[in-house]
């Protein structure tokens, strides 16, 4: 079976993983079912698991879950996988499931429509999800061999689940070693891709450095008011005062004047957030900054990081700038000098091209932009000296229309306008 149909032709593949399972289910061996994945059908069948069973063990009510949530350690980092790997807006396709050591699940997050298609596969919280449980899936592989899975479509032995591609990994106490629970992402077969696994992996990474921490992960684990602090990232120790985005050392100004450096990537978004007051999904950040090659995980992963890094200077769902800290870049402070009609202070303030190392396209549309509403200010302002400061700054020297203007104030022969003239090749 051609592998690779998985992520290329999903609906192809599974329609031979059907085949093949009807097989084996019946006690012919197909070749292209792995040996342990077959075996684990068998051993789920002898437990008393049909394919056509629907409903899977419950092991406690969902009241009782609360409480069961609330004793385990993995409450601790429960926050900063949602951030990470969770979609509940209204476009979520798929589920983020986290459970005990023994498969029961304790979390799950995810759209309405979501939640709804695992409702009605009784997927939900309190329910066993072993093999004696419900048969072979990925978070039963993950209980039996104890390393990263992902079962697609026919792979799982219950028909119902026929539609659905998992990938689960094993959380373990980076102390002891002792497996703590599973973490798994469900959804459609159209949701898998080559990443899913290395998100999952790397969420998983985390969740384990947190829980290695001092104090196991409680700074990523504390409550707060409001949806927009409700993953309860760490804050830094002081809060964030600016952002720097002019010229190719972006960094955040903490109130305390010290200065956190940005990468390049988070510092493109924190850029697209500033642009925008109503804020950006994972999706449109994705395609913003990677175009049709981008995902949503890896997005989720990078804000992680940047509000790690930066606290309630970002908000999420949707991404955005907190309030306080809205229209406080540098860049944004010449835009808002403008508004105001400060052409001169614009100028001045405007030191270096908008994140000058950047190659993404909002990135450059941006830049552009701003280039464009400095231009047309100092043009319109019909002053001789503020000109001459424009032009002569690396924004403003391929300003020919600036040039033209200076040539009208000044006359054609002036040696400045010439030689503007000639640096702006027109």
């Amino acid at each position: 079976m051609d592998y690779g149909l998985r992520f290329s032709d999903p609906a192809k593949y599974a329609r031979a993983l059907r085949r093949a399972h009807e097989l084996v289910i019946a006690g012919v061996p197909r070749p292209e079912i792995p040996v342990p994945l077959a075996e684990s059908w068998r051993r789920s069948m002898a437990l008393g698991i049909s394919p056509d069973q629907h409903s899977p063990r419950h092991l406690h009510d969902p009241s009782e879950v609360l409480q069961l949530r609330r004793e385990h350690r993995l409450q601790r980092v429960m926050p900063a996988l949602q951030d990470l790997l969770a979609d509940d807006s209204s476009s979520g396709r798929h589920l983020l499931v986290l459970t005990d050591a023994t498969g029961e699940i304790l979390w799950r997050v995810g759209s309405r429509e979501a939640l709804r298609r695992a409702d009605r596969l009784e997927f939900s919280e309190g329910a066993d999800w072993s093999e004696a449980g419900i048969g072979t899936n990925a978070i039963s592989e993950v209980l039996v061999t104890g390393g990263p899975v992902q079962l697609f479509s026919a792979e799982h032995l219950v028909r119902t689940h026929h539609e659905w591609a998992c990938t689960a990994a094993p959380i373990t106490d980076p102390l002891t070693g002792t497996l703590l629970g599973v973490l798994d992402v469900s959804g459609p077969l159209d949701t898998i891709s080559a990443d899913t696994l290395r998100m999952v992996r790397c969420a998983v990474r985390v969740a384990e450095s947190l829980l290695g921490t001092p104090d196991g992960g409680t700074s990523l684990g504390g409550s707060a008011s409001g949806r927009a602090s409700r993953h309860g990232v760490r804050r830094p120790s002081a809060g964030v005062s600016a952002l720097e985005l002019l010229g190719d050392k972006p960094a955040a100004v903490l109130a305390d004047g010290s200065r956190v450096p940005l990468t390049l990537r988070r510092a493109e978004i924190l850029a697209l957030l500033d642009s925008r007051s109503q804020g950006w999904s994972a999706e449109e950040l994705a395609y913003e900054l990677h175009g049709d090659a981008g995902t949503p995980q890896a997005i989720r992963t990078e804000m992680f990081r940047v509000r790690s890094m930066l606290g309630d200077a970002v908000e999420s769902n949707p991404y955005r700038l907190a309030g306080g800290l809205a229209g406080c870049s540098d860049s944004g402070r010449v835009l808002r000098l403008l508004r105001e009609g400060r052409a001169t202070e614009a100028v001045e303030a405007y030191t270096a091209p908008l994140l000058s190392r950047s190659g993404t396209l909002a990135v450059q549309l941006l830049r552009d932009q701003l280039d464009l509403a400095v231009g047309s200010a100092v043009r319109s302002s019909w002053d001789a000296g503020l000109l001459v400061r424009w032009l002569s700054t690396d924004m403003g020297a391929g300003d020919p229309r600036a040039v033209e203007a200076f040539g009208q104030l000044v006359g054609r022969a002036d040696a400045r306008y010439l030689a503007f003239r000639a640096s702006s090749g027109s």
